[in-house]
């Protein structure tokens, strides 16, 4: 029984046809049948929800205003949720009685799907009751102006909206930002402000990302730039450490005091000129805003802090110099907003009648950018004039604007979605904001809860779930994140998401639910080593369907609560453990009939117990990264629903017999081919649709080509990824049977990516540079050691990676490689060369016009190449050459070269690298020649590094070898280097200056034998340095006088206990030290007393070969110490007898086989010494 979708449609629409279908389908009428239950009560049961979907769409509506009907609708959802689960019951049951002929449903079980039926449509009667006295109106007696209409098409668009590169109404806005930002006047040392002030939707992000990225901002010369999303969480700790890694461009663990991290970031900010933009920021606390104001006094003159936020009252306790209140826009702009996302391309549609309906639109949308946008979305669906009108005539916008998360407009906005994509919509209530997310991991979601319903078999769930994203991202739900390939909700849509979906999502440390028992979703950010044991009232939520944690960022735990999850939640659909510190899977496991995702990448386990393939109703299984994963369960073809399996990077190289059975299948990370009977062969791909990414190994166990073509390929139009191996270290046995193999692993002509490794024929198949292969975007060719040529891959018109290496049969690439003289590789962004042994000669002369987008060129260990390179590589801006050594003297013209590595690359010359910021140099022959033209105004030729030349360009410089000529490192002519990494100078004896260097923040050397001392007054000369290592430097046996920077955070030291023994003089007072690492010592007993400071936070001891013993009242001296590493101490025996400080909650140990052994859980003779430990980790295990 069909059941018309209106415009617009309850949340719960969804639901019901869900349920329509399910009492509709063959499973649940033949199991009713067959154990001779009382079929009147389905048809019952369908008469009452075809009552409540009479009347819920108006009680949507209505709930906004009516707190009676809010509650209703509620009920209604609480209801309907529960006849779901029931249904899906008896579904699964039906089908584990056709799996096993033999199984039988209990009587007691029949007859109590038959009584809670019963409950059921008590419950309803009981709802149906209220519905007049709520004034609740049936579907056919609601005007076109509530939500009702014209039935909504079932083809969803698949456009997506870009960012746009024209704001309107705000160019007074943007220049007189832009003037103040740039221009240079004196606060008298205070901190210069502007906030941007406005309420949601109003456009002060956008107009601070247009600020931020104008060209006039280059100019003004900024050394920092930030942009930091604040949000309502202000954690003064949490913001100081993200503008922190914003500037330092990783990630760094500075621990939790305060007082730690703002000193290095004042060191970070210290006589630089910054640009700080604090977006959405809700704090009205002055203590909290001048706890993080500290560091921030410490830029140089210039600096400006731009802020955007809802609330004066926030501007004024930040102290701005300037508010800049964000007005809403003119009717002419907000027409123009409206206009250009309701008609898009589509001009034409604009006739009068239209017009003057939409003029009257935006009179309604008051100016809000954010409400122009996402309404303008909604009518480009709707062209009808009648449509047009209902939406101007909606009662929705009578809700109060003011002081309000939820803006009138975006919730007509999500009224008017079909209640198919409300249902998707509101399930992203469990991300917190700002989160990322990717569009595949969404759907996979979505398809789990049996949110996406296919009309039709020949549609995968996948293909509609892909509609449904690319709808909502039409329509502004989502928004493309500046992150490839990741998606954002504003955190207005957040909060609507959050409004709708009421009670049945829960966000931990986020949401208080009103009551825990209602809860169906559960999410949660982990934090570092962080247990949920203790948070109990979840159990309450019986029938919770999902628990995820929301970025996999760090191991976390809680057995006790893994345990409830497999015993208490029989109503789970999605579980994720990803990165919990889980070994072993209990068999309740099986239990869990209603579960279709499971999630247990980056755990501990080295099976799954034989009771996962009880998992009738699985759909997607993630195992990846599972280091320890041996094996795959021998029955899972009988999880006969399965959609994905992934089990990338684990031990796993067997495939499960039969898994072609599994016909649902649409994603398959690997694929072993085995031979052998007991074996699973190739041949079972070609029963498998799959799609997305697939990697083929151990391809040399083919015995017949034609298996291989058995695998269908070619047919398989949705495979976008494709990996090929064979074994590697293999001898040619038969190259004609290995190239047959390979043209038979023909893919379609869809495919984007490719990568071939270890192949042993001797030609590559033909398939790979004709027509076949025409959408290849990334191409790799790895190991194939006996081609004997390269295929025409200039011919191909998208590739844009390229990577080739290890082809040792590959004498000469000729002009066939580029296929034609005039336009080869016209989309080619990235070339790589690496280990081509025989490689002699590369014909560039006769070619023109070739990488004409070329950005980044890659070629090491090509000993024998003689020939030249390309000439004019116009906007390349990464090179590196090594182990070219052979290289004729050819002359590279590339002026946009931003980083450069040459390392035994010949008589090479590069024309014009003044935009050079990082250089690396390798090898052992460097030529003087290359490093001069480097250089500004050399006036001599020094062999190496030309040291009367001026580096005031370089940022960054690495030495590795290949400046044996090298005596002294003047430090004065890299005034801007930030990172100073230097390692095999034999003959370097110092490192001079005579000048402070602000820039400088990190400084390591290592195989310097010959070298003497660190720079002289570097605790003055060099105040930003935070990272200092030193190892195998015999001869620096002395800190310089004035001892270390004050700020430094991070030091190595390696192979000097003289050294170490003076490391807590030289610190003076410096508190700020919390890594270090040492090792290379000939003792036998560490740490040495009165030797570290207090303040440290991380200890590592490596490669100390006569390490017996760790000395635990040291230890337990270093009050802050957490981390503990050790690693390549063979005789080390044992770990203190007192056992380790209880400040320490994470202990690494690798190849230390004693201790490791003493180690062990829960026989080892020290485990009980570390039992307490969080997390530990013997062997990286």
């Amino acid at each position: 029984m069909p059941v018309l979708e209106t415009l617009g449609g309850a949340l719960f629409g969804a639901v019901l046809q869900v349920l329509f279908h399910k009492l509709d389908s063959h499973q649940v009428l033949d199991y009713f049948l067959g154990r001779k239950l009382d079929g009147r009560l389905l048809k019952k049961l369908k008469r009452k929800l075809v009552s409540v979907n009479a009347v819920v769409d108006d009680a949507e509506q209505k709930q906004f205003t009516d707190a009676y009907v809010k509650a209703w609708l509620d009920d209604v959802r609480d209801v309907l949720l529960d006849t779901e689960d029931l249904l899906d019951e008896i579904d699964c049951e039906f089908s584990k009685t056709e799996l096993e002929a033999e199984s039988q449903t209990s009587a007691s079980k029949v007859c109590d799907f038959e009584s809670r039926i019963i409950d059921v449509l008590d419950d309803l009667d009981s709802l149906l009751d209220q519905k007049n006295d709520l004034g609740l109106k049936n579907v056919s007696d609601v005007g076109v102006g509530s939500g009702s209409g014209s039935k909504v098409s079932q083809k969803l668009s698949s456009t997506s909206l870009v960012v746009e590169s024209v704001i309107y109404g705000r160019d007074y806005d943007k220049d007189m930002i832009l003037n103040w930002l740039t221009s240079d006047t004196d606060n008298h040392n205070k901190i210069s402000i502007l906030s941007i002030v406005g309420m949601g939707g109003m456009g002060k992000t956008t107009l601070a990302q247009h600020v931020y990225n104008n060209p006039r901002i280059q100019e003004a010369k900024f050394d920092i730039k930030v942009w930091v999303c604040v949000s309502d969480d202000f954690d003064v700790l949490m913001l100081t450490k993200t503008i922190l890694n914003k500037i330092t461009k990783s990630k760094e663990d500075s621990g939790d005091d305060l007082e730690m991290v703002h000193g290095r970031l004042k060191e970070k900010l210290s006589g630089n000129k910054y640009l700080l933009v604090l977006d959405d920021v809700w704090n009205e606390d002055r203590d909290q805003w001048k706890a993080l104001q500290t560091p921030l006094k410490y830029g140089a003159k210039g600096s400006k802090i731009l802020v955007t936020t809802r609330s004066n009252k926030v501007a004024s306790i930040m102290q701005s110099n300037k508010v800049h209140e964000l007005k809403k826009l003119q009717e002419d702009h907000s027409w123009q907003v409206f206009a250009q996302h309701a008609f898009q391309d589509d001009c034409p549609k604009l006739n009068a009648e239209l017009k003057e309906i939409g003029i009257k639109i935006v009179k309604k949308c008051q100016g809000l950018p954010l409400a122009l946008e996402t309404v303008g979305c909604l009518l480009h669906k709707k062209p009808s004039v009648s449509q047009w009108e209902g939406v101007l005539k909606s009662k929705m916008w009578e809700l109060p604007i003011e002081d309000s998360k939820i803006i009138p407009a975006l919730l007509l906005s999500y009224y008017h979605l079909p209640s198919h994509l409300k249902r998707c919509f509101a399930y992203c209530a469990l991300f917190p904001k700002d989160h990322r997310f990717y569009m595949e991991g969404l759907i996979q979601l979505w398809v789990a809860e049996n949110f996406v319903q296919c009309s039709t078999q020949s549609n995968p769930q996948e293909e509609i779930g892909e509609q449904y994203f690319n709808d909502l991202l039409s329509r502004s739900f989502f928004q493309r994140s500046s992150r490839e390939k990741c998606f954002v909700m504003h955190d207005l849509l957040n909060d609507l998401a959050k409004y709708v979906c009421g009670d049945i999502c829960f966000r931990l440390e986020v949401d208080t639910p009103k009551s825990i028992s209602k809860v169906r979703h559960f999410s949660f950010v982990p934090e570092y080593d962080q247990y949920l044991d203790g948070y109990e009232s979840l159990y309450h939520a019986k029938r919770l369907r999902t628990f995820m944690p929301i970025r996999d960022t760090f191991i976390w735990g809680g057995r006790k609560l893994v345990d409830e999850l497999f015993s208490k939640f029989k109503f789970l659909r999605i579980l994720s453990l990803s990165h919990h510190n889980l070994k072993e899977m209990p068999d309740s496991v099986g239990n869990l009939k209603h579960l279709r995702s499971l999630d247990l990448s980056n755990t501990r386990i080295k099976k799954l117990p034989d009771s996962t393939c009880f998992l009738c109703n699985l759909q997607v299984l993630k195992l990846n990264f599972c280091h320890l994963l041996e094996e795959l369960p021998s029955n899972l073809h009988k999880l006969t629903n399965l959609r994905c399996l992934e089990f990338m990077l684990t031990k796993v190289r067997k495939m499960p017999m039969h898994i072609g059975k599994l016909k649902n299948l649409q994603v398959l990370s690997s694929f072993y081919v085995g031979m052998g009977s007991d074996n699973c062969s190739i041949q079972q791909l070609g029963e498998l649709n799959l799609r997305g990414r697939l990697s083929i190994e151990e391809l040399q166990n083919i015995v017949n080509p034609l298996d291989a073509l058995a695998a269908d390929l070619k047919n398989k139009t949705h495979l976008l990824d494709l990996e090929l191996e064979w074994n590697e270290g293999r001898n040619l046995d038969d190259s004609i049977k290995e190239r047959q193999v390979l043209e038979n692993l023909q893919p379609s002509r869809h495919l984007e990516k490719l990568s071939i490794r270890n192949y042993s024929g001797t030609q590559f198949p033909s398939w790979l540079s004709d027509n076949s292969s025409c959408n290849v975007v990334s191409l790799s060719l790895k190991n194939c050691k006996y081609c004997l040529c390269l295929p025409r891959l200039g011919l191909l018109p998208f590739l844009k990676e390229l990577s080739i290496g290890g082809l040792d049969g590959i004498v000469s690439i000729n002009a066939d490689f580029f296929g034609s003289s005039s336009s080869s590789f016209a989309s080619l962004e990235s070339l790589e060369f690496y280990d081509m042994k025989e490689w002699e000669e590369w014909e560039c002369k006769g070619v023109t016009g070739a990488f004409p987008r070329l950005q980044r060129l890659s070629m090491e260990c090509c000993p024998k190449l003689k020939g030249h390179l390309p000439e004019q590589l116009c906007h390349l801006n990464d090179l590196k050459i090594s182990g070219c050594e052979q290289l004729v003297p050819s002359a590279l013209s590339a002026p946009d070269i931003h980083q450069l590595t040459p390392g035994d690359c010949g008589k090479l010359q590069i024309d014009h690298p003044t935009t050079l910021k990082e250089l690396t140099i390798t090898g052992h022959n460097m030529e003087a020649a290359l490093l001069e033209q480097i250089g500004r105004n050399y006036s001599c030729s020094n062999k190496n590094i030309p040291m009367h030349s001026c580096y005031d360009f370089l940022v960054w410089l690495r030495i590795n070898g290949g400046c044996d000529s090298l005596t002294t490192i003047h430090l004065d002519i890299f005034p801007k280097l930030k990172e100073l990494h230097f390692g095999k100078c034999p003959n370097l004896q110092r490192i001079s200056q005579g000048q402070a260097h602000n820039h400088l923040q990190r400084l390591s050397m290592r195989e310097c034998p010959q070298l003497e001392s660190l720079p002289e007054g570097m605790h003055v000369l060099l105040p930003s340095l935070d990272h200092l290592g030193i190892g195998d430097c015999p001869k620096v046996e002395m800190f310089p006088e004035g001892g270390l920077p004050s700020n430094l955070k991070d030091m190595g030291l390696y192979g000097s206990s003289k050294f170490i023994s003076l490391l807590k003089s030289a610190l003076g007072g410096n508190q700020s030290l919390f890594i270090l690492g040492i090792g290379g010592l000939d003792v036998e007993c560490l740490p040495e007393e009165g030797v570290l400071p207090q303040s440290l936070v991380i200890l590592r001891i490596r490669e100390c070969g006569d390490l017996k013993r760790l000395d635990y009242k040291v230890l337990c001296h270093l009050s802050s110490l957490s981390i503990l590493i050790l690693e390549d101490c063979p005789r080390l025996e044992c770990l203190p007898e007192e056992g380790l400080p209880k400040s320490i909650s994470t202990l690494h140990i690798r190849n230390c086989p004693l201790l490791n052994q003493r180690c062990q859980e829960p026989e080892g003779e020290d485990w009980p010494k570390i039992a307490h430990i969080k997390r530990v980790s013997l062997n990286g295990n």
